[in-house]
């Protein structure tokens, strides 16, 4: 995944990223989940029970920053393990991935939402 080089813009928004600074360590967030390629760590500001974010390693603003489908692919592959973990697995719960500022990612690393742990009232589709 990726080709292994980064620009001077890039090394940049790593720096200033929140997400970023999580995954070096730098405010010893408690991992959920965790492999070589991603991160799972509770939400700050719990929307369910059960509010937990998945985050690849590697920075990518969102999916306009065309990721590698691996890494869509290992972000999916956590999330059933997060579920697992978190113990909502077989009980429903939802995947949200909020793509760009009019879609509300204030964070812009590319990341998801596992959330449950009660039901859900509304139906977004």
């Amino acid at each position: 995944m990726g080709s292994g080089t980064q620009s001077a813009q890039e090394l940049s928004a790593q720096t200033d990223c929140i997400f970023c600074k999580i995954i070096a360590g730098d405010f010893n967030t408690d991992f959920v989940y965790q492999d070589d390629y991603v991160v799972a760590f509770d939400d700050i500001s719990p929307q369910k029970p059960v509010h937990t974010l998945i985050v690849p390693r590697q920075h990518v603003v969102n999916l306009e920053d065309n990721p590698d489908p691996e890494l869509l692919a290992r972000l999916f592959s956590a999330a059933s393990k997060v579920a697992a973990i978190k113990g909502v697995a077989g009980t429903g719960y939802r995947i949200v991935q909020n793509n760009g500022k009019g879609a509300g990612q204030t964070v812009f690393h590319l990341h998801v939402h596992l959330l449950g742990g009660d039901p859900f009232t509304e139906n977004i589709v």
